[in-house]
C-alpha cells in the first residue's frame, strides 16, 4: 500500500508546519510500502510555497502543488489528479496528527477489506479540537467533538480507484461548506461503508475565539447557506434538508431558543466579552452558535425563496 496525504491549504502556514512535521514522524508498518504529502497551496499570500520551497529538505515526503484561489474543494482534486497512491487520505492544513496516524489508517483499510471482500469503504479518524497552539496533542477527546457527518474531509482515508468511481468533488461549491458532505452523499449512494478509527487521531488547531472574529464567522454562515443549496438542489432529500439545517423545524428551534432574534449577537457581545476576557473562550463559542445559527437558517430559507426552492 502506497498513500497520499492530499492537503490543501490557504494562509495557514504557522499550524501547516505543524502539521507537517506530524507527518514526517510517523511509525510506519510492513503494510505501508511508502507514502506522500501532496500540499495544494490555494493561493495563499503568506509565503507559504516560498517557505515550503526553501524549507524542503526539512520535509522530505512533500510534493508541493499550486493553484490559484479556487477553494478547497478542487485543491483536494488537483492533488488527487498529482498523486500516485493506491489510497487516499485526506486531512486539513491545520490538523497535527499522531505518530500511528498512517498506520491505523491503514490496518483498518486491511482489516475491513478483507472482513467486507470489498475495497468499497473508507476509514474515518477521530478529529479532536483544539485552540492549544503550542501543544495541540495535549488536548483530551470530548463530547463537543463528536461528529455525526458521513464522509467529512479532515481526517479519512479511502482507496483511490474507488473515489476516482464517485467523481470527485463537485467544482459548483465555490463558497465555504458542504463539497465533502455532497461527496459523501454520493459514495453512500454507490455503497461505499464508513468504518470507524479512532486511533487515527487529528488534533484540529484552531484560534480561540476573539470578538473580531464574529463578522468572519457571519461571513461563513452566509456562504454555508448558499452552499447548502446547491447540497439539496443535487440531492433533494430529507436528509440533506436535515444535514442542512433547511427544514421548518430547524427554524421553529432556532427562532425560539434567540426569542425570535432578540437573543443575537448584539445583545451577547457583553457576556461574550466577559467569558473570553476570563479564558472561556470555548463556552463563549458555544453560546455564540446560536444566534449564528438562526443567521445560518434565515439565510438558506431567504437563499431558497430568491431561488424559488421549496
Amino acid at each position: 500500500m502506497f498513500i497520499s496525504v492530499v492537503i490543501p491549504t490557504y494562509n495557514r502556514l504557522p499550524i501547516l508546519k505543524k502539521c507537517l512535521l506530524s507527518l514526517e514522524k510517523q511509525h510506519i508498518s510492513s503494510h505501508i510500502n511508502g507514502y506522500e504529502v501532496v500540499v495544494v497551496d490555494d493561493g495563499s499570500t503568506d509565503n507559504t510555497i516560498e517557505y515550503l520551497q526553501v524549507e524542503k529538505s526539512n520535509y522530505p515526503h512533500l510534493k508541493l502543488i499550486h493553484q490559484e484561489h479556487a477553494g478547497p474543494g478542487q485543491g483536494r482534486n488537483k492533488g488527487v489528479e498529482n498523486s500516485q497512491g493506491d489510497v487516499i487520505i485526506f486531512i486539513d492544513s491545520d490538523l497535527v496528527v499522531n505518530p500511528h496516524f498512517l498506520t491505523s489508517h491503514a490496518n483498518s483499510l486491511l482489516k475491513a477489506w478483507n472482513k467486507y471482500t470489498t475495497k468499497k469503504l473508507f476509514t474515518y479518524g477521530a478529529v479532536i479540537n483544539t485552540s492549544n497552539f503550542t501543544n495541540p496533542e495535549s488536548e483530551s477527546y470530548k463530547l463537543t467533538d463528536l461528529s455525526w457527518a458521513y464522509f467529512a474531509t479532515g481526517n479519512v482515508a479511502i482507496d483511490k480507484d474507488v473515489l476516482l468511481q464517485s467523481g470527485l468533488f463537485d467544482p459548483a461549491f465555490k463558497l465555504y461548506g458542504w463539497e465533502d458532505l455532497e461527496l459523501g452523499e454520493r459514495l453512500r449512494t454507490m455503497g461505499v461503508r464508513l468504518i470507524k478509527c479512532p486511533e487515527a487521531k487529528g488534533y484540529h488547531w484552531h484560534p480561540a475565539l476573539k470578538l473580531s472574529q464574529i463578522s468572519d464567522l457571519i461571513r461563513i454562515e452566509k456562504e454555508r447557506a448558499k452552499m447548502a443549496l446547491v447540497f439539496y438542489q443535487k440531492h433533494p432529500t430529507l436528509r440533506v434538508r436535515f444535514i442542512t439545517q433547511f427544514t421548518y423545524l430547524h427554524r421553529f428551534i432556532w427562532e425560539i431558543l434567540t426569542l425570535g432574534g432578540m437573543i443575537n449577537i448584539r445583545t451577547l457581545y457583553p457576556i461574550l466579552n466577559i467569558l473570553i476576557k476570563r479564558g472561556y473562550s470555548g463556552i463563549a463559542m458555544e453560546i455564540l452558535r446560536i444566534p449564528l445559527n438562526l443567521i445560518g437558517v434565515r439565510e438558506i430559507f431567504r437563499e431558497a425563496h430568491r431561488l424559488g426552492i421549496r
